[in-house]
């Protein structure tokens, strides 16, 4: 019989996060083959990640990555199901993976990123179910996003929460930096009122001048309060529009005429955005906890 030591034990354990009992159980049906009891523990567990698969995945984190020329970078946003998951080392450590993956090899989608090798040489979508059987929640890789540029990128990570990747002509990374944060406090839509869609404009402009009629103001007078709105709307919406964060004296377009300097665009992920949330509540979500770790810690494979 092969004698199972705690340290072959423990290795199978760091690898999958299963209980010690369950990894023990692994190695002893495979007679200590490491790599074997691995793949068996994931066939046996198999059911655990395709029950979770449906399961809405509204938490997460952001990853960044800037190259260090700052030519070219990326952002990924990785989602779990809760917030305890979210602020897990090996799952912040996913999403930062995925992100270096992204830059260093100019992919375009999740897709794209899904069926690649990470930069340790691990495939991303085998990876991403180690992940899920070891921390009991469904993972989802939800978009990613690559920034190339003749300028500079800055980036800004607010809490793992929203990532911010800004394109900038000019060389002055304070600049670069205080734009990235600017956007992810202030959350402009666009660049410039240029960029703002017909249709918003003309979907604000219907609700201003309804307002307008409501209030009995003539037809004239109208025009010039819709005409008034739609301009502080834009001022609103648009990065150069905006007061600057730091200093709200000053529009950041305005700012970047003091610097000689112009963007180029930006990507914002915020987690979860647009995606409706669990209302389970916080006892609700203590004893789910509870009920993986003790299953994990069960002497008995699934």
């Amino acid at each position: 019989m092969v004698d199972i030591t705690a340290s072959i034990v423990k290795e199978l354990r760091d690898l999958t996060g299963l209980g010690m009992m369950k990894c023990k159980k692994a190695l002893t049906e495979t007679g200590g083959d490491l790599k074997a009891a691995e793949d068996l523990l994931r066939i046996k567990s198999g059911a655990k990640t395709s029950t979770v698969a449906s399961r809405i995945t509204a938490e997460g984190t952001i990853g960044i990555q800037i190259a260090v020329n700052r030519k070219s970078g990326a952002l990924v946003e990785v989602n779990c199901e809760t917030d305890f998951v979210a602020k897990n080392e090996d799952f912040i450590n996913f999403a930062k993976n995925l992100a270096q993956l992204t830059e260093a090899k100019n992919l375009t989608d999740t897709e794209e990123l899904s069926k690649d090798t990470l930069l340790n040489g691990k495939n991303v979508e085998e990876f991403r179910n180690t992940l899920i059987m070891k921390l009991g929640e469904n993972i989802s890789i939800r978009r990613c996003a690559r920034h190339a540029t003749q300028g500079h990128l800055a980036s800004y990570l607010h809490g793992g929460k929203i990532g911010v990747i800004v394109d900038y002509i000019g060389s002055d990374e304070v600049l670069g930096n205080d734009l990235a944060m600017h956007i992810a406090a202030s959350k402009p839509i666009c660049v410039s009122k240029e960029q703002v869609s017909a249709d918003l404009l003309a979907h604000e402009r219907q609700i201003y001048t309804a307002q307008a009629a409501e209030k009995g103001k003539s037809a004239n007078i109208a025009a010039k309060i819709v005409d008034g709105r739609i301009a502080k709307y834009l001022a609103e919406i648009t990065l150069l529009g905006q007061p600057f964060v730091k200093n709200p004296d000053q529009t950041v377009e305005k700012l970047l005429m003091t610097k000689s300097a112009m963007v180029n665009g930006f990507t914002m992920f915020s987690v979860g955005e647009g995606i409706e949330k669990k209302s389970d509540d916080f006892t609700t979500e203590v004893m789910l906890q509870i009920s993986q770790a003790l299953e994990n810690n069960s002497p008995q494979l699934n």
